[in-house]
């Protein structure tokens, strides 16, 4: 079992788990006081509850040096003491890297009210300065405080925010970024986020935006790298095209503008294909080059009561992780056996189309935790608020399990890496109606080409190659182009099976599952 992740990291394509505030409150609080009672706290975990904190290269039952934390749930008051964010406040800077996510999101959902078109407006001046403070005192790179384009279509958003078309949203980005390119220290790097919920849109955005990133334009205070949201980020052919042309405008340079991050991006093919490009663009290009990817699965899942089972990376098939329910019964309480000796033998977890899964594969966190350890509750015990409720669980029985998925999660990503270099092939990643045909290769050759139009050419000639790869929620076909699938996907009113969850996405309704959590927990 691989404990020291960063080390199995290699050269590709950098998954950033998006640290949930509620995991980060059990890691912080137990450094400076007993948050977690000593008995609670599982015989496995050589170095209690540290043990979740995979900051810690030390004390962590697995280490992994690189996440995403977002301004969405911090302490934006730098001034003020914060146990519950001291996972990233006090972790070694020397040896961890942590991407800012800006907390656009809150803004396009209207939990983050103000007038933002309004460069004196005091509630959205007081969120503006805060999370740049923020950004400045905490994070080794954070994304600008972009505002998304679909927020006008958010019936929420658009009434807390006052944005009310694209236009809108382009005036108060720019906003935004013009108040940090004055107020910005240093101490942080900054990424452009590019937005846009189609081709046309997307390429509008990247043409008023890009002078932030220009030396010649900001000889001092240019933004470091690029955010792909929005369509950008769920359209390989959108993706591509932009890449191309940053590079040939002068914005993919070394040691200026080396990092790209991908928001949201939890597909395992993804994972791969991301690699493909980096590795081409560090050979052709910017040997520093490097691609993040970040999605917030791990934390989802176990507020869905899911937990990661096994990966399935067969060749010329679908890829995906395999999380099913996890074991929620009152009855394990008092059960001495080890959680993986119950799923093999009990046949607790669900039955899927090939039987039930009854193959569990440990993690470093649940390697000798015992199924009690999570199935606190007995029949008849009082939870506490003092009333007997239907789950076995209690709030810790969640962190353990988060911890699980993280490190779960990692390993698919870098398992599915490794078995890519060795020849096998994920279905989206290969054409063969004709001729064989390799996303890498076609990718390598784009880049290769000093010729822009030409490289362009190339990605309009394998359009069909590039309709058939899903984005995010599935989106695939002549609606990566033409339809507002972000939004869409943000906002999915899909029916979505609660048993089977695949490629760590989930519904609107499902996300909200964490974000109750962490309320519950008072964090």
């Amino acid at each position: 079992m691989k404990k020291n992740l960063t080390e199995e990291q290699k050269d590709y394509a950098r998954f950033l788990p998006a640290l949930s505030g509620f995991y980060a409150t059990y890691v912080g609080k137990q450094q400076s006081a007993e948050y977690v009672e000593k008995s609670r706290i599982p015989a496995n975990f050589q170095n209690g509850v540290e043990s979740l904190n995979y900051l810690n290269e030390k004390e962590g039952a697995f280490s992994y040096k690189w996440s995403l934390y977002s301004a969405g749930h911090a302490e934006l008051d730098t001034q003020k003491d914060s146990p519950k964010e001291d996972m990233i406040r006090k972790r070694d800077r020397a040896n961890t890297w942590v991407l800012g996510d800006s907390g656009g999101f809150q803004i396009g959902k209207g939990v983050w009210e103000g007038d933002w078109k309004d460069p004196n407006c005091p509630k959205a001046q007081k969120k503006r300065d805060g999370v740049l403070r923020w950004m400045d005192a905490y994070m080794d790179y954070g994304m600008i405080l972009d505002i998304p384009a679909w927020v006008s279509r958010s019936p929420a958003g658009a009434k807390a925010t006052g944005i009310n078309n694209y236009e809108d949203a382009v005036a108060a980005t720019r906003i935004n970024n013009d108040y940090w390119m004055r107020h910005r220290t240093g101490a942080c790097q900054f990424l452009n986020v590019l937005q846009g919920e189609n081709h046309r849109d997307a390429d509008d955005w990247y043409s008023r935006m890009k002078d932030y990133c220009d030396p010649k334009v900001y000889p001092d205070d240019h933004f470091n790298g690029w955010a792909m949201g929005g369509q950008n980020m769920c359209d390989i052919h959108l993706a591509l095209k932009r890449i191309i042309e940053l590079r040939y405008d002068g914005f993919l340079e070394k040691n200026l503008h080396d990092v790209m991050h991908f928001l949201g991006t939890s597909k395992l093919e993804w994972a791969v294909l991301l690699t493909d490009i980096q590795r081409a663009v560090r050979r052709h290009h910017n040997e520093n080059f490097t691609i993040t990817f970040d999605c917030a699965s791990p934390f989802l899942a176990t507020a869905n009561g899911q937990i990661y089972i096994q990966t399935e990376t067969e060749d010329r098939s679908k890829w995906t992780y395999r999380m099913v329910p996890s074991i929620d019964d009152k009855k394990y309480a008092k059960d001495s056996r080890t959680f993986r000796e119950v799923v093999e033998q009990d046949n607790v977890l669900v039955k899927g189309k090939n039987g039930f899964y009854h193959k569990f594969e440990d993690s470093p966190l649940t390697d000798g935790l015992k199924v009690s350890d999570v199935c606190i509750y007995a029949p008849g015990d009082l939870n506490k608020i003092g009333k007997e409720g239907k789950t076995a669980w209690d709030s810790f029985s969640y962190a353990i399990q988060m911890g699980h998925n993280v490190w779960s999660h990692i390993n698919a990503v870098q398992r599915a890496n490794r078995k890519y270099d060795e020849g096998v092939i994920p279905k989206m990643l290969v054409q063969e109606r004709f001729d064989r045909v390799f996303f890498k290769d076609i990718v390598n050759e784009i880049f290769a080409t000093d010729d822009k139009e030409r490289a362009l050419e190339l990605v309009d000639e394998h359009s069909r190659f590039w309709m058939a790869i899903p984005g995010t929620r599935g989106a695939t076909g002549k609606k990566t182009v033409n339809s507002s699938t972000y939004f869409d996907a943000l906002f999915d009113t899909e029916e979505k099976d609660a048993t089977l969850i695949e490629d760590g996405e989930f519904s609107e309704e499902q996300e909200h599952k964490l974000e109750d959590l962490e309320n519950e927990a008072d964090v």
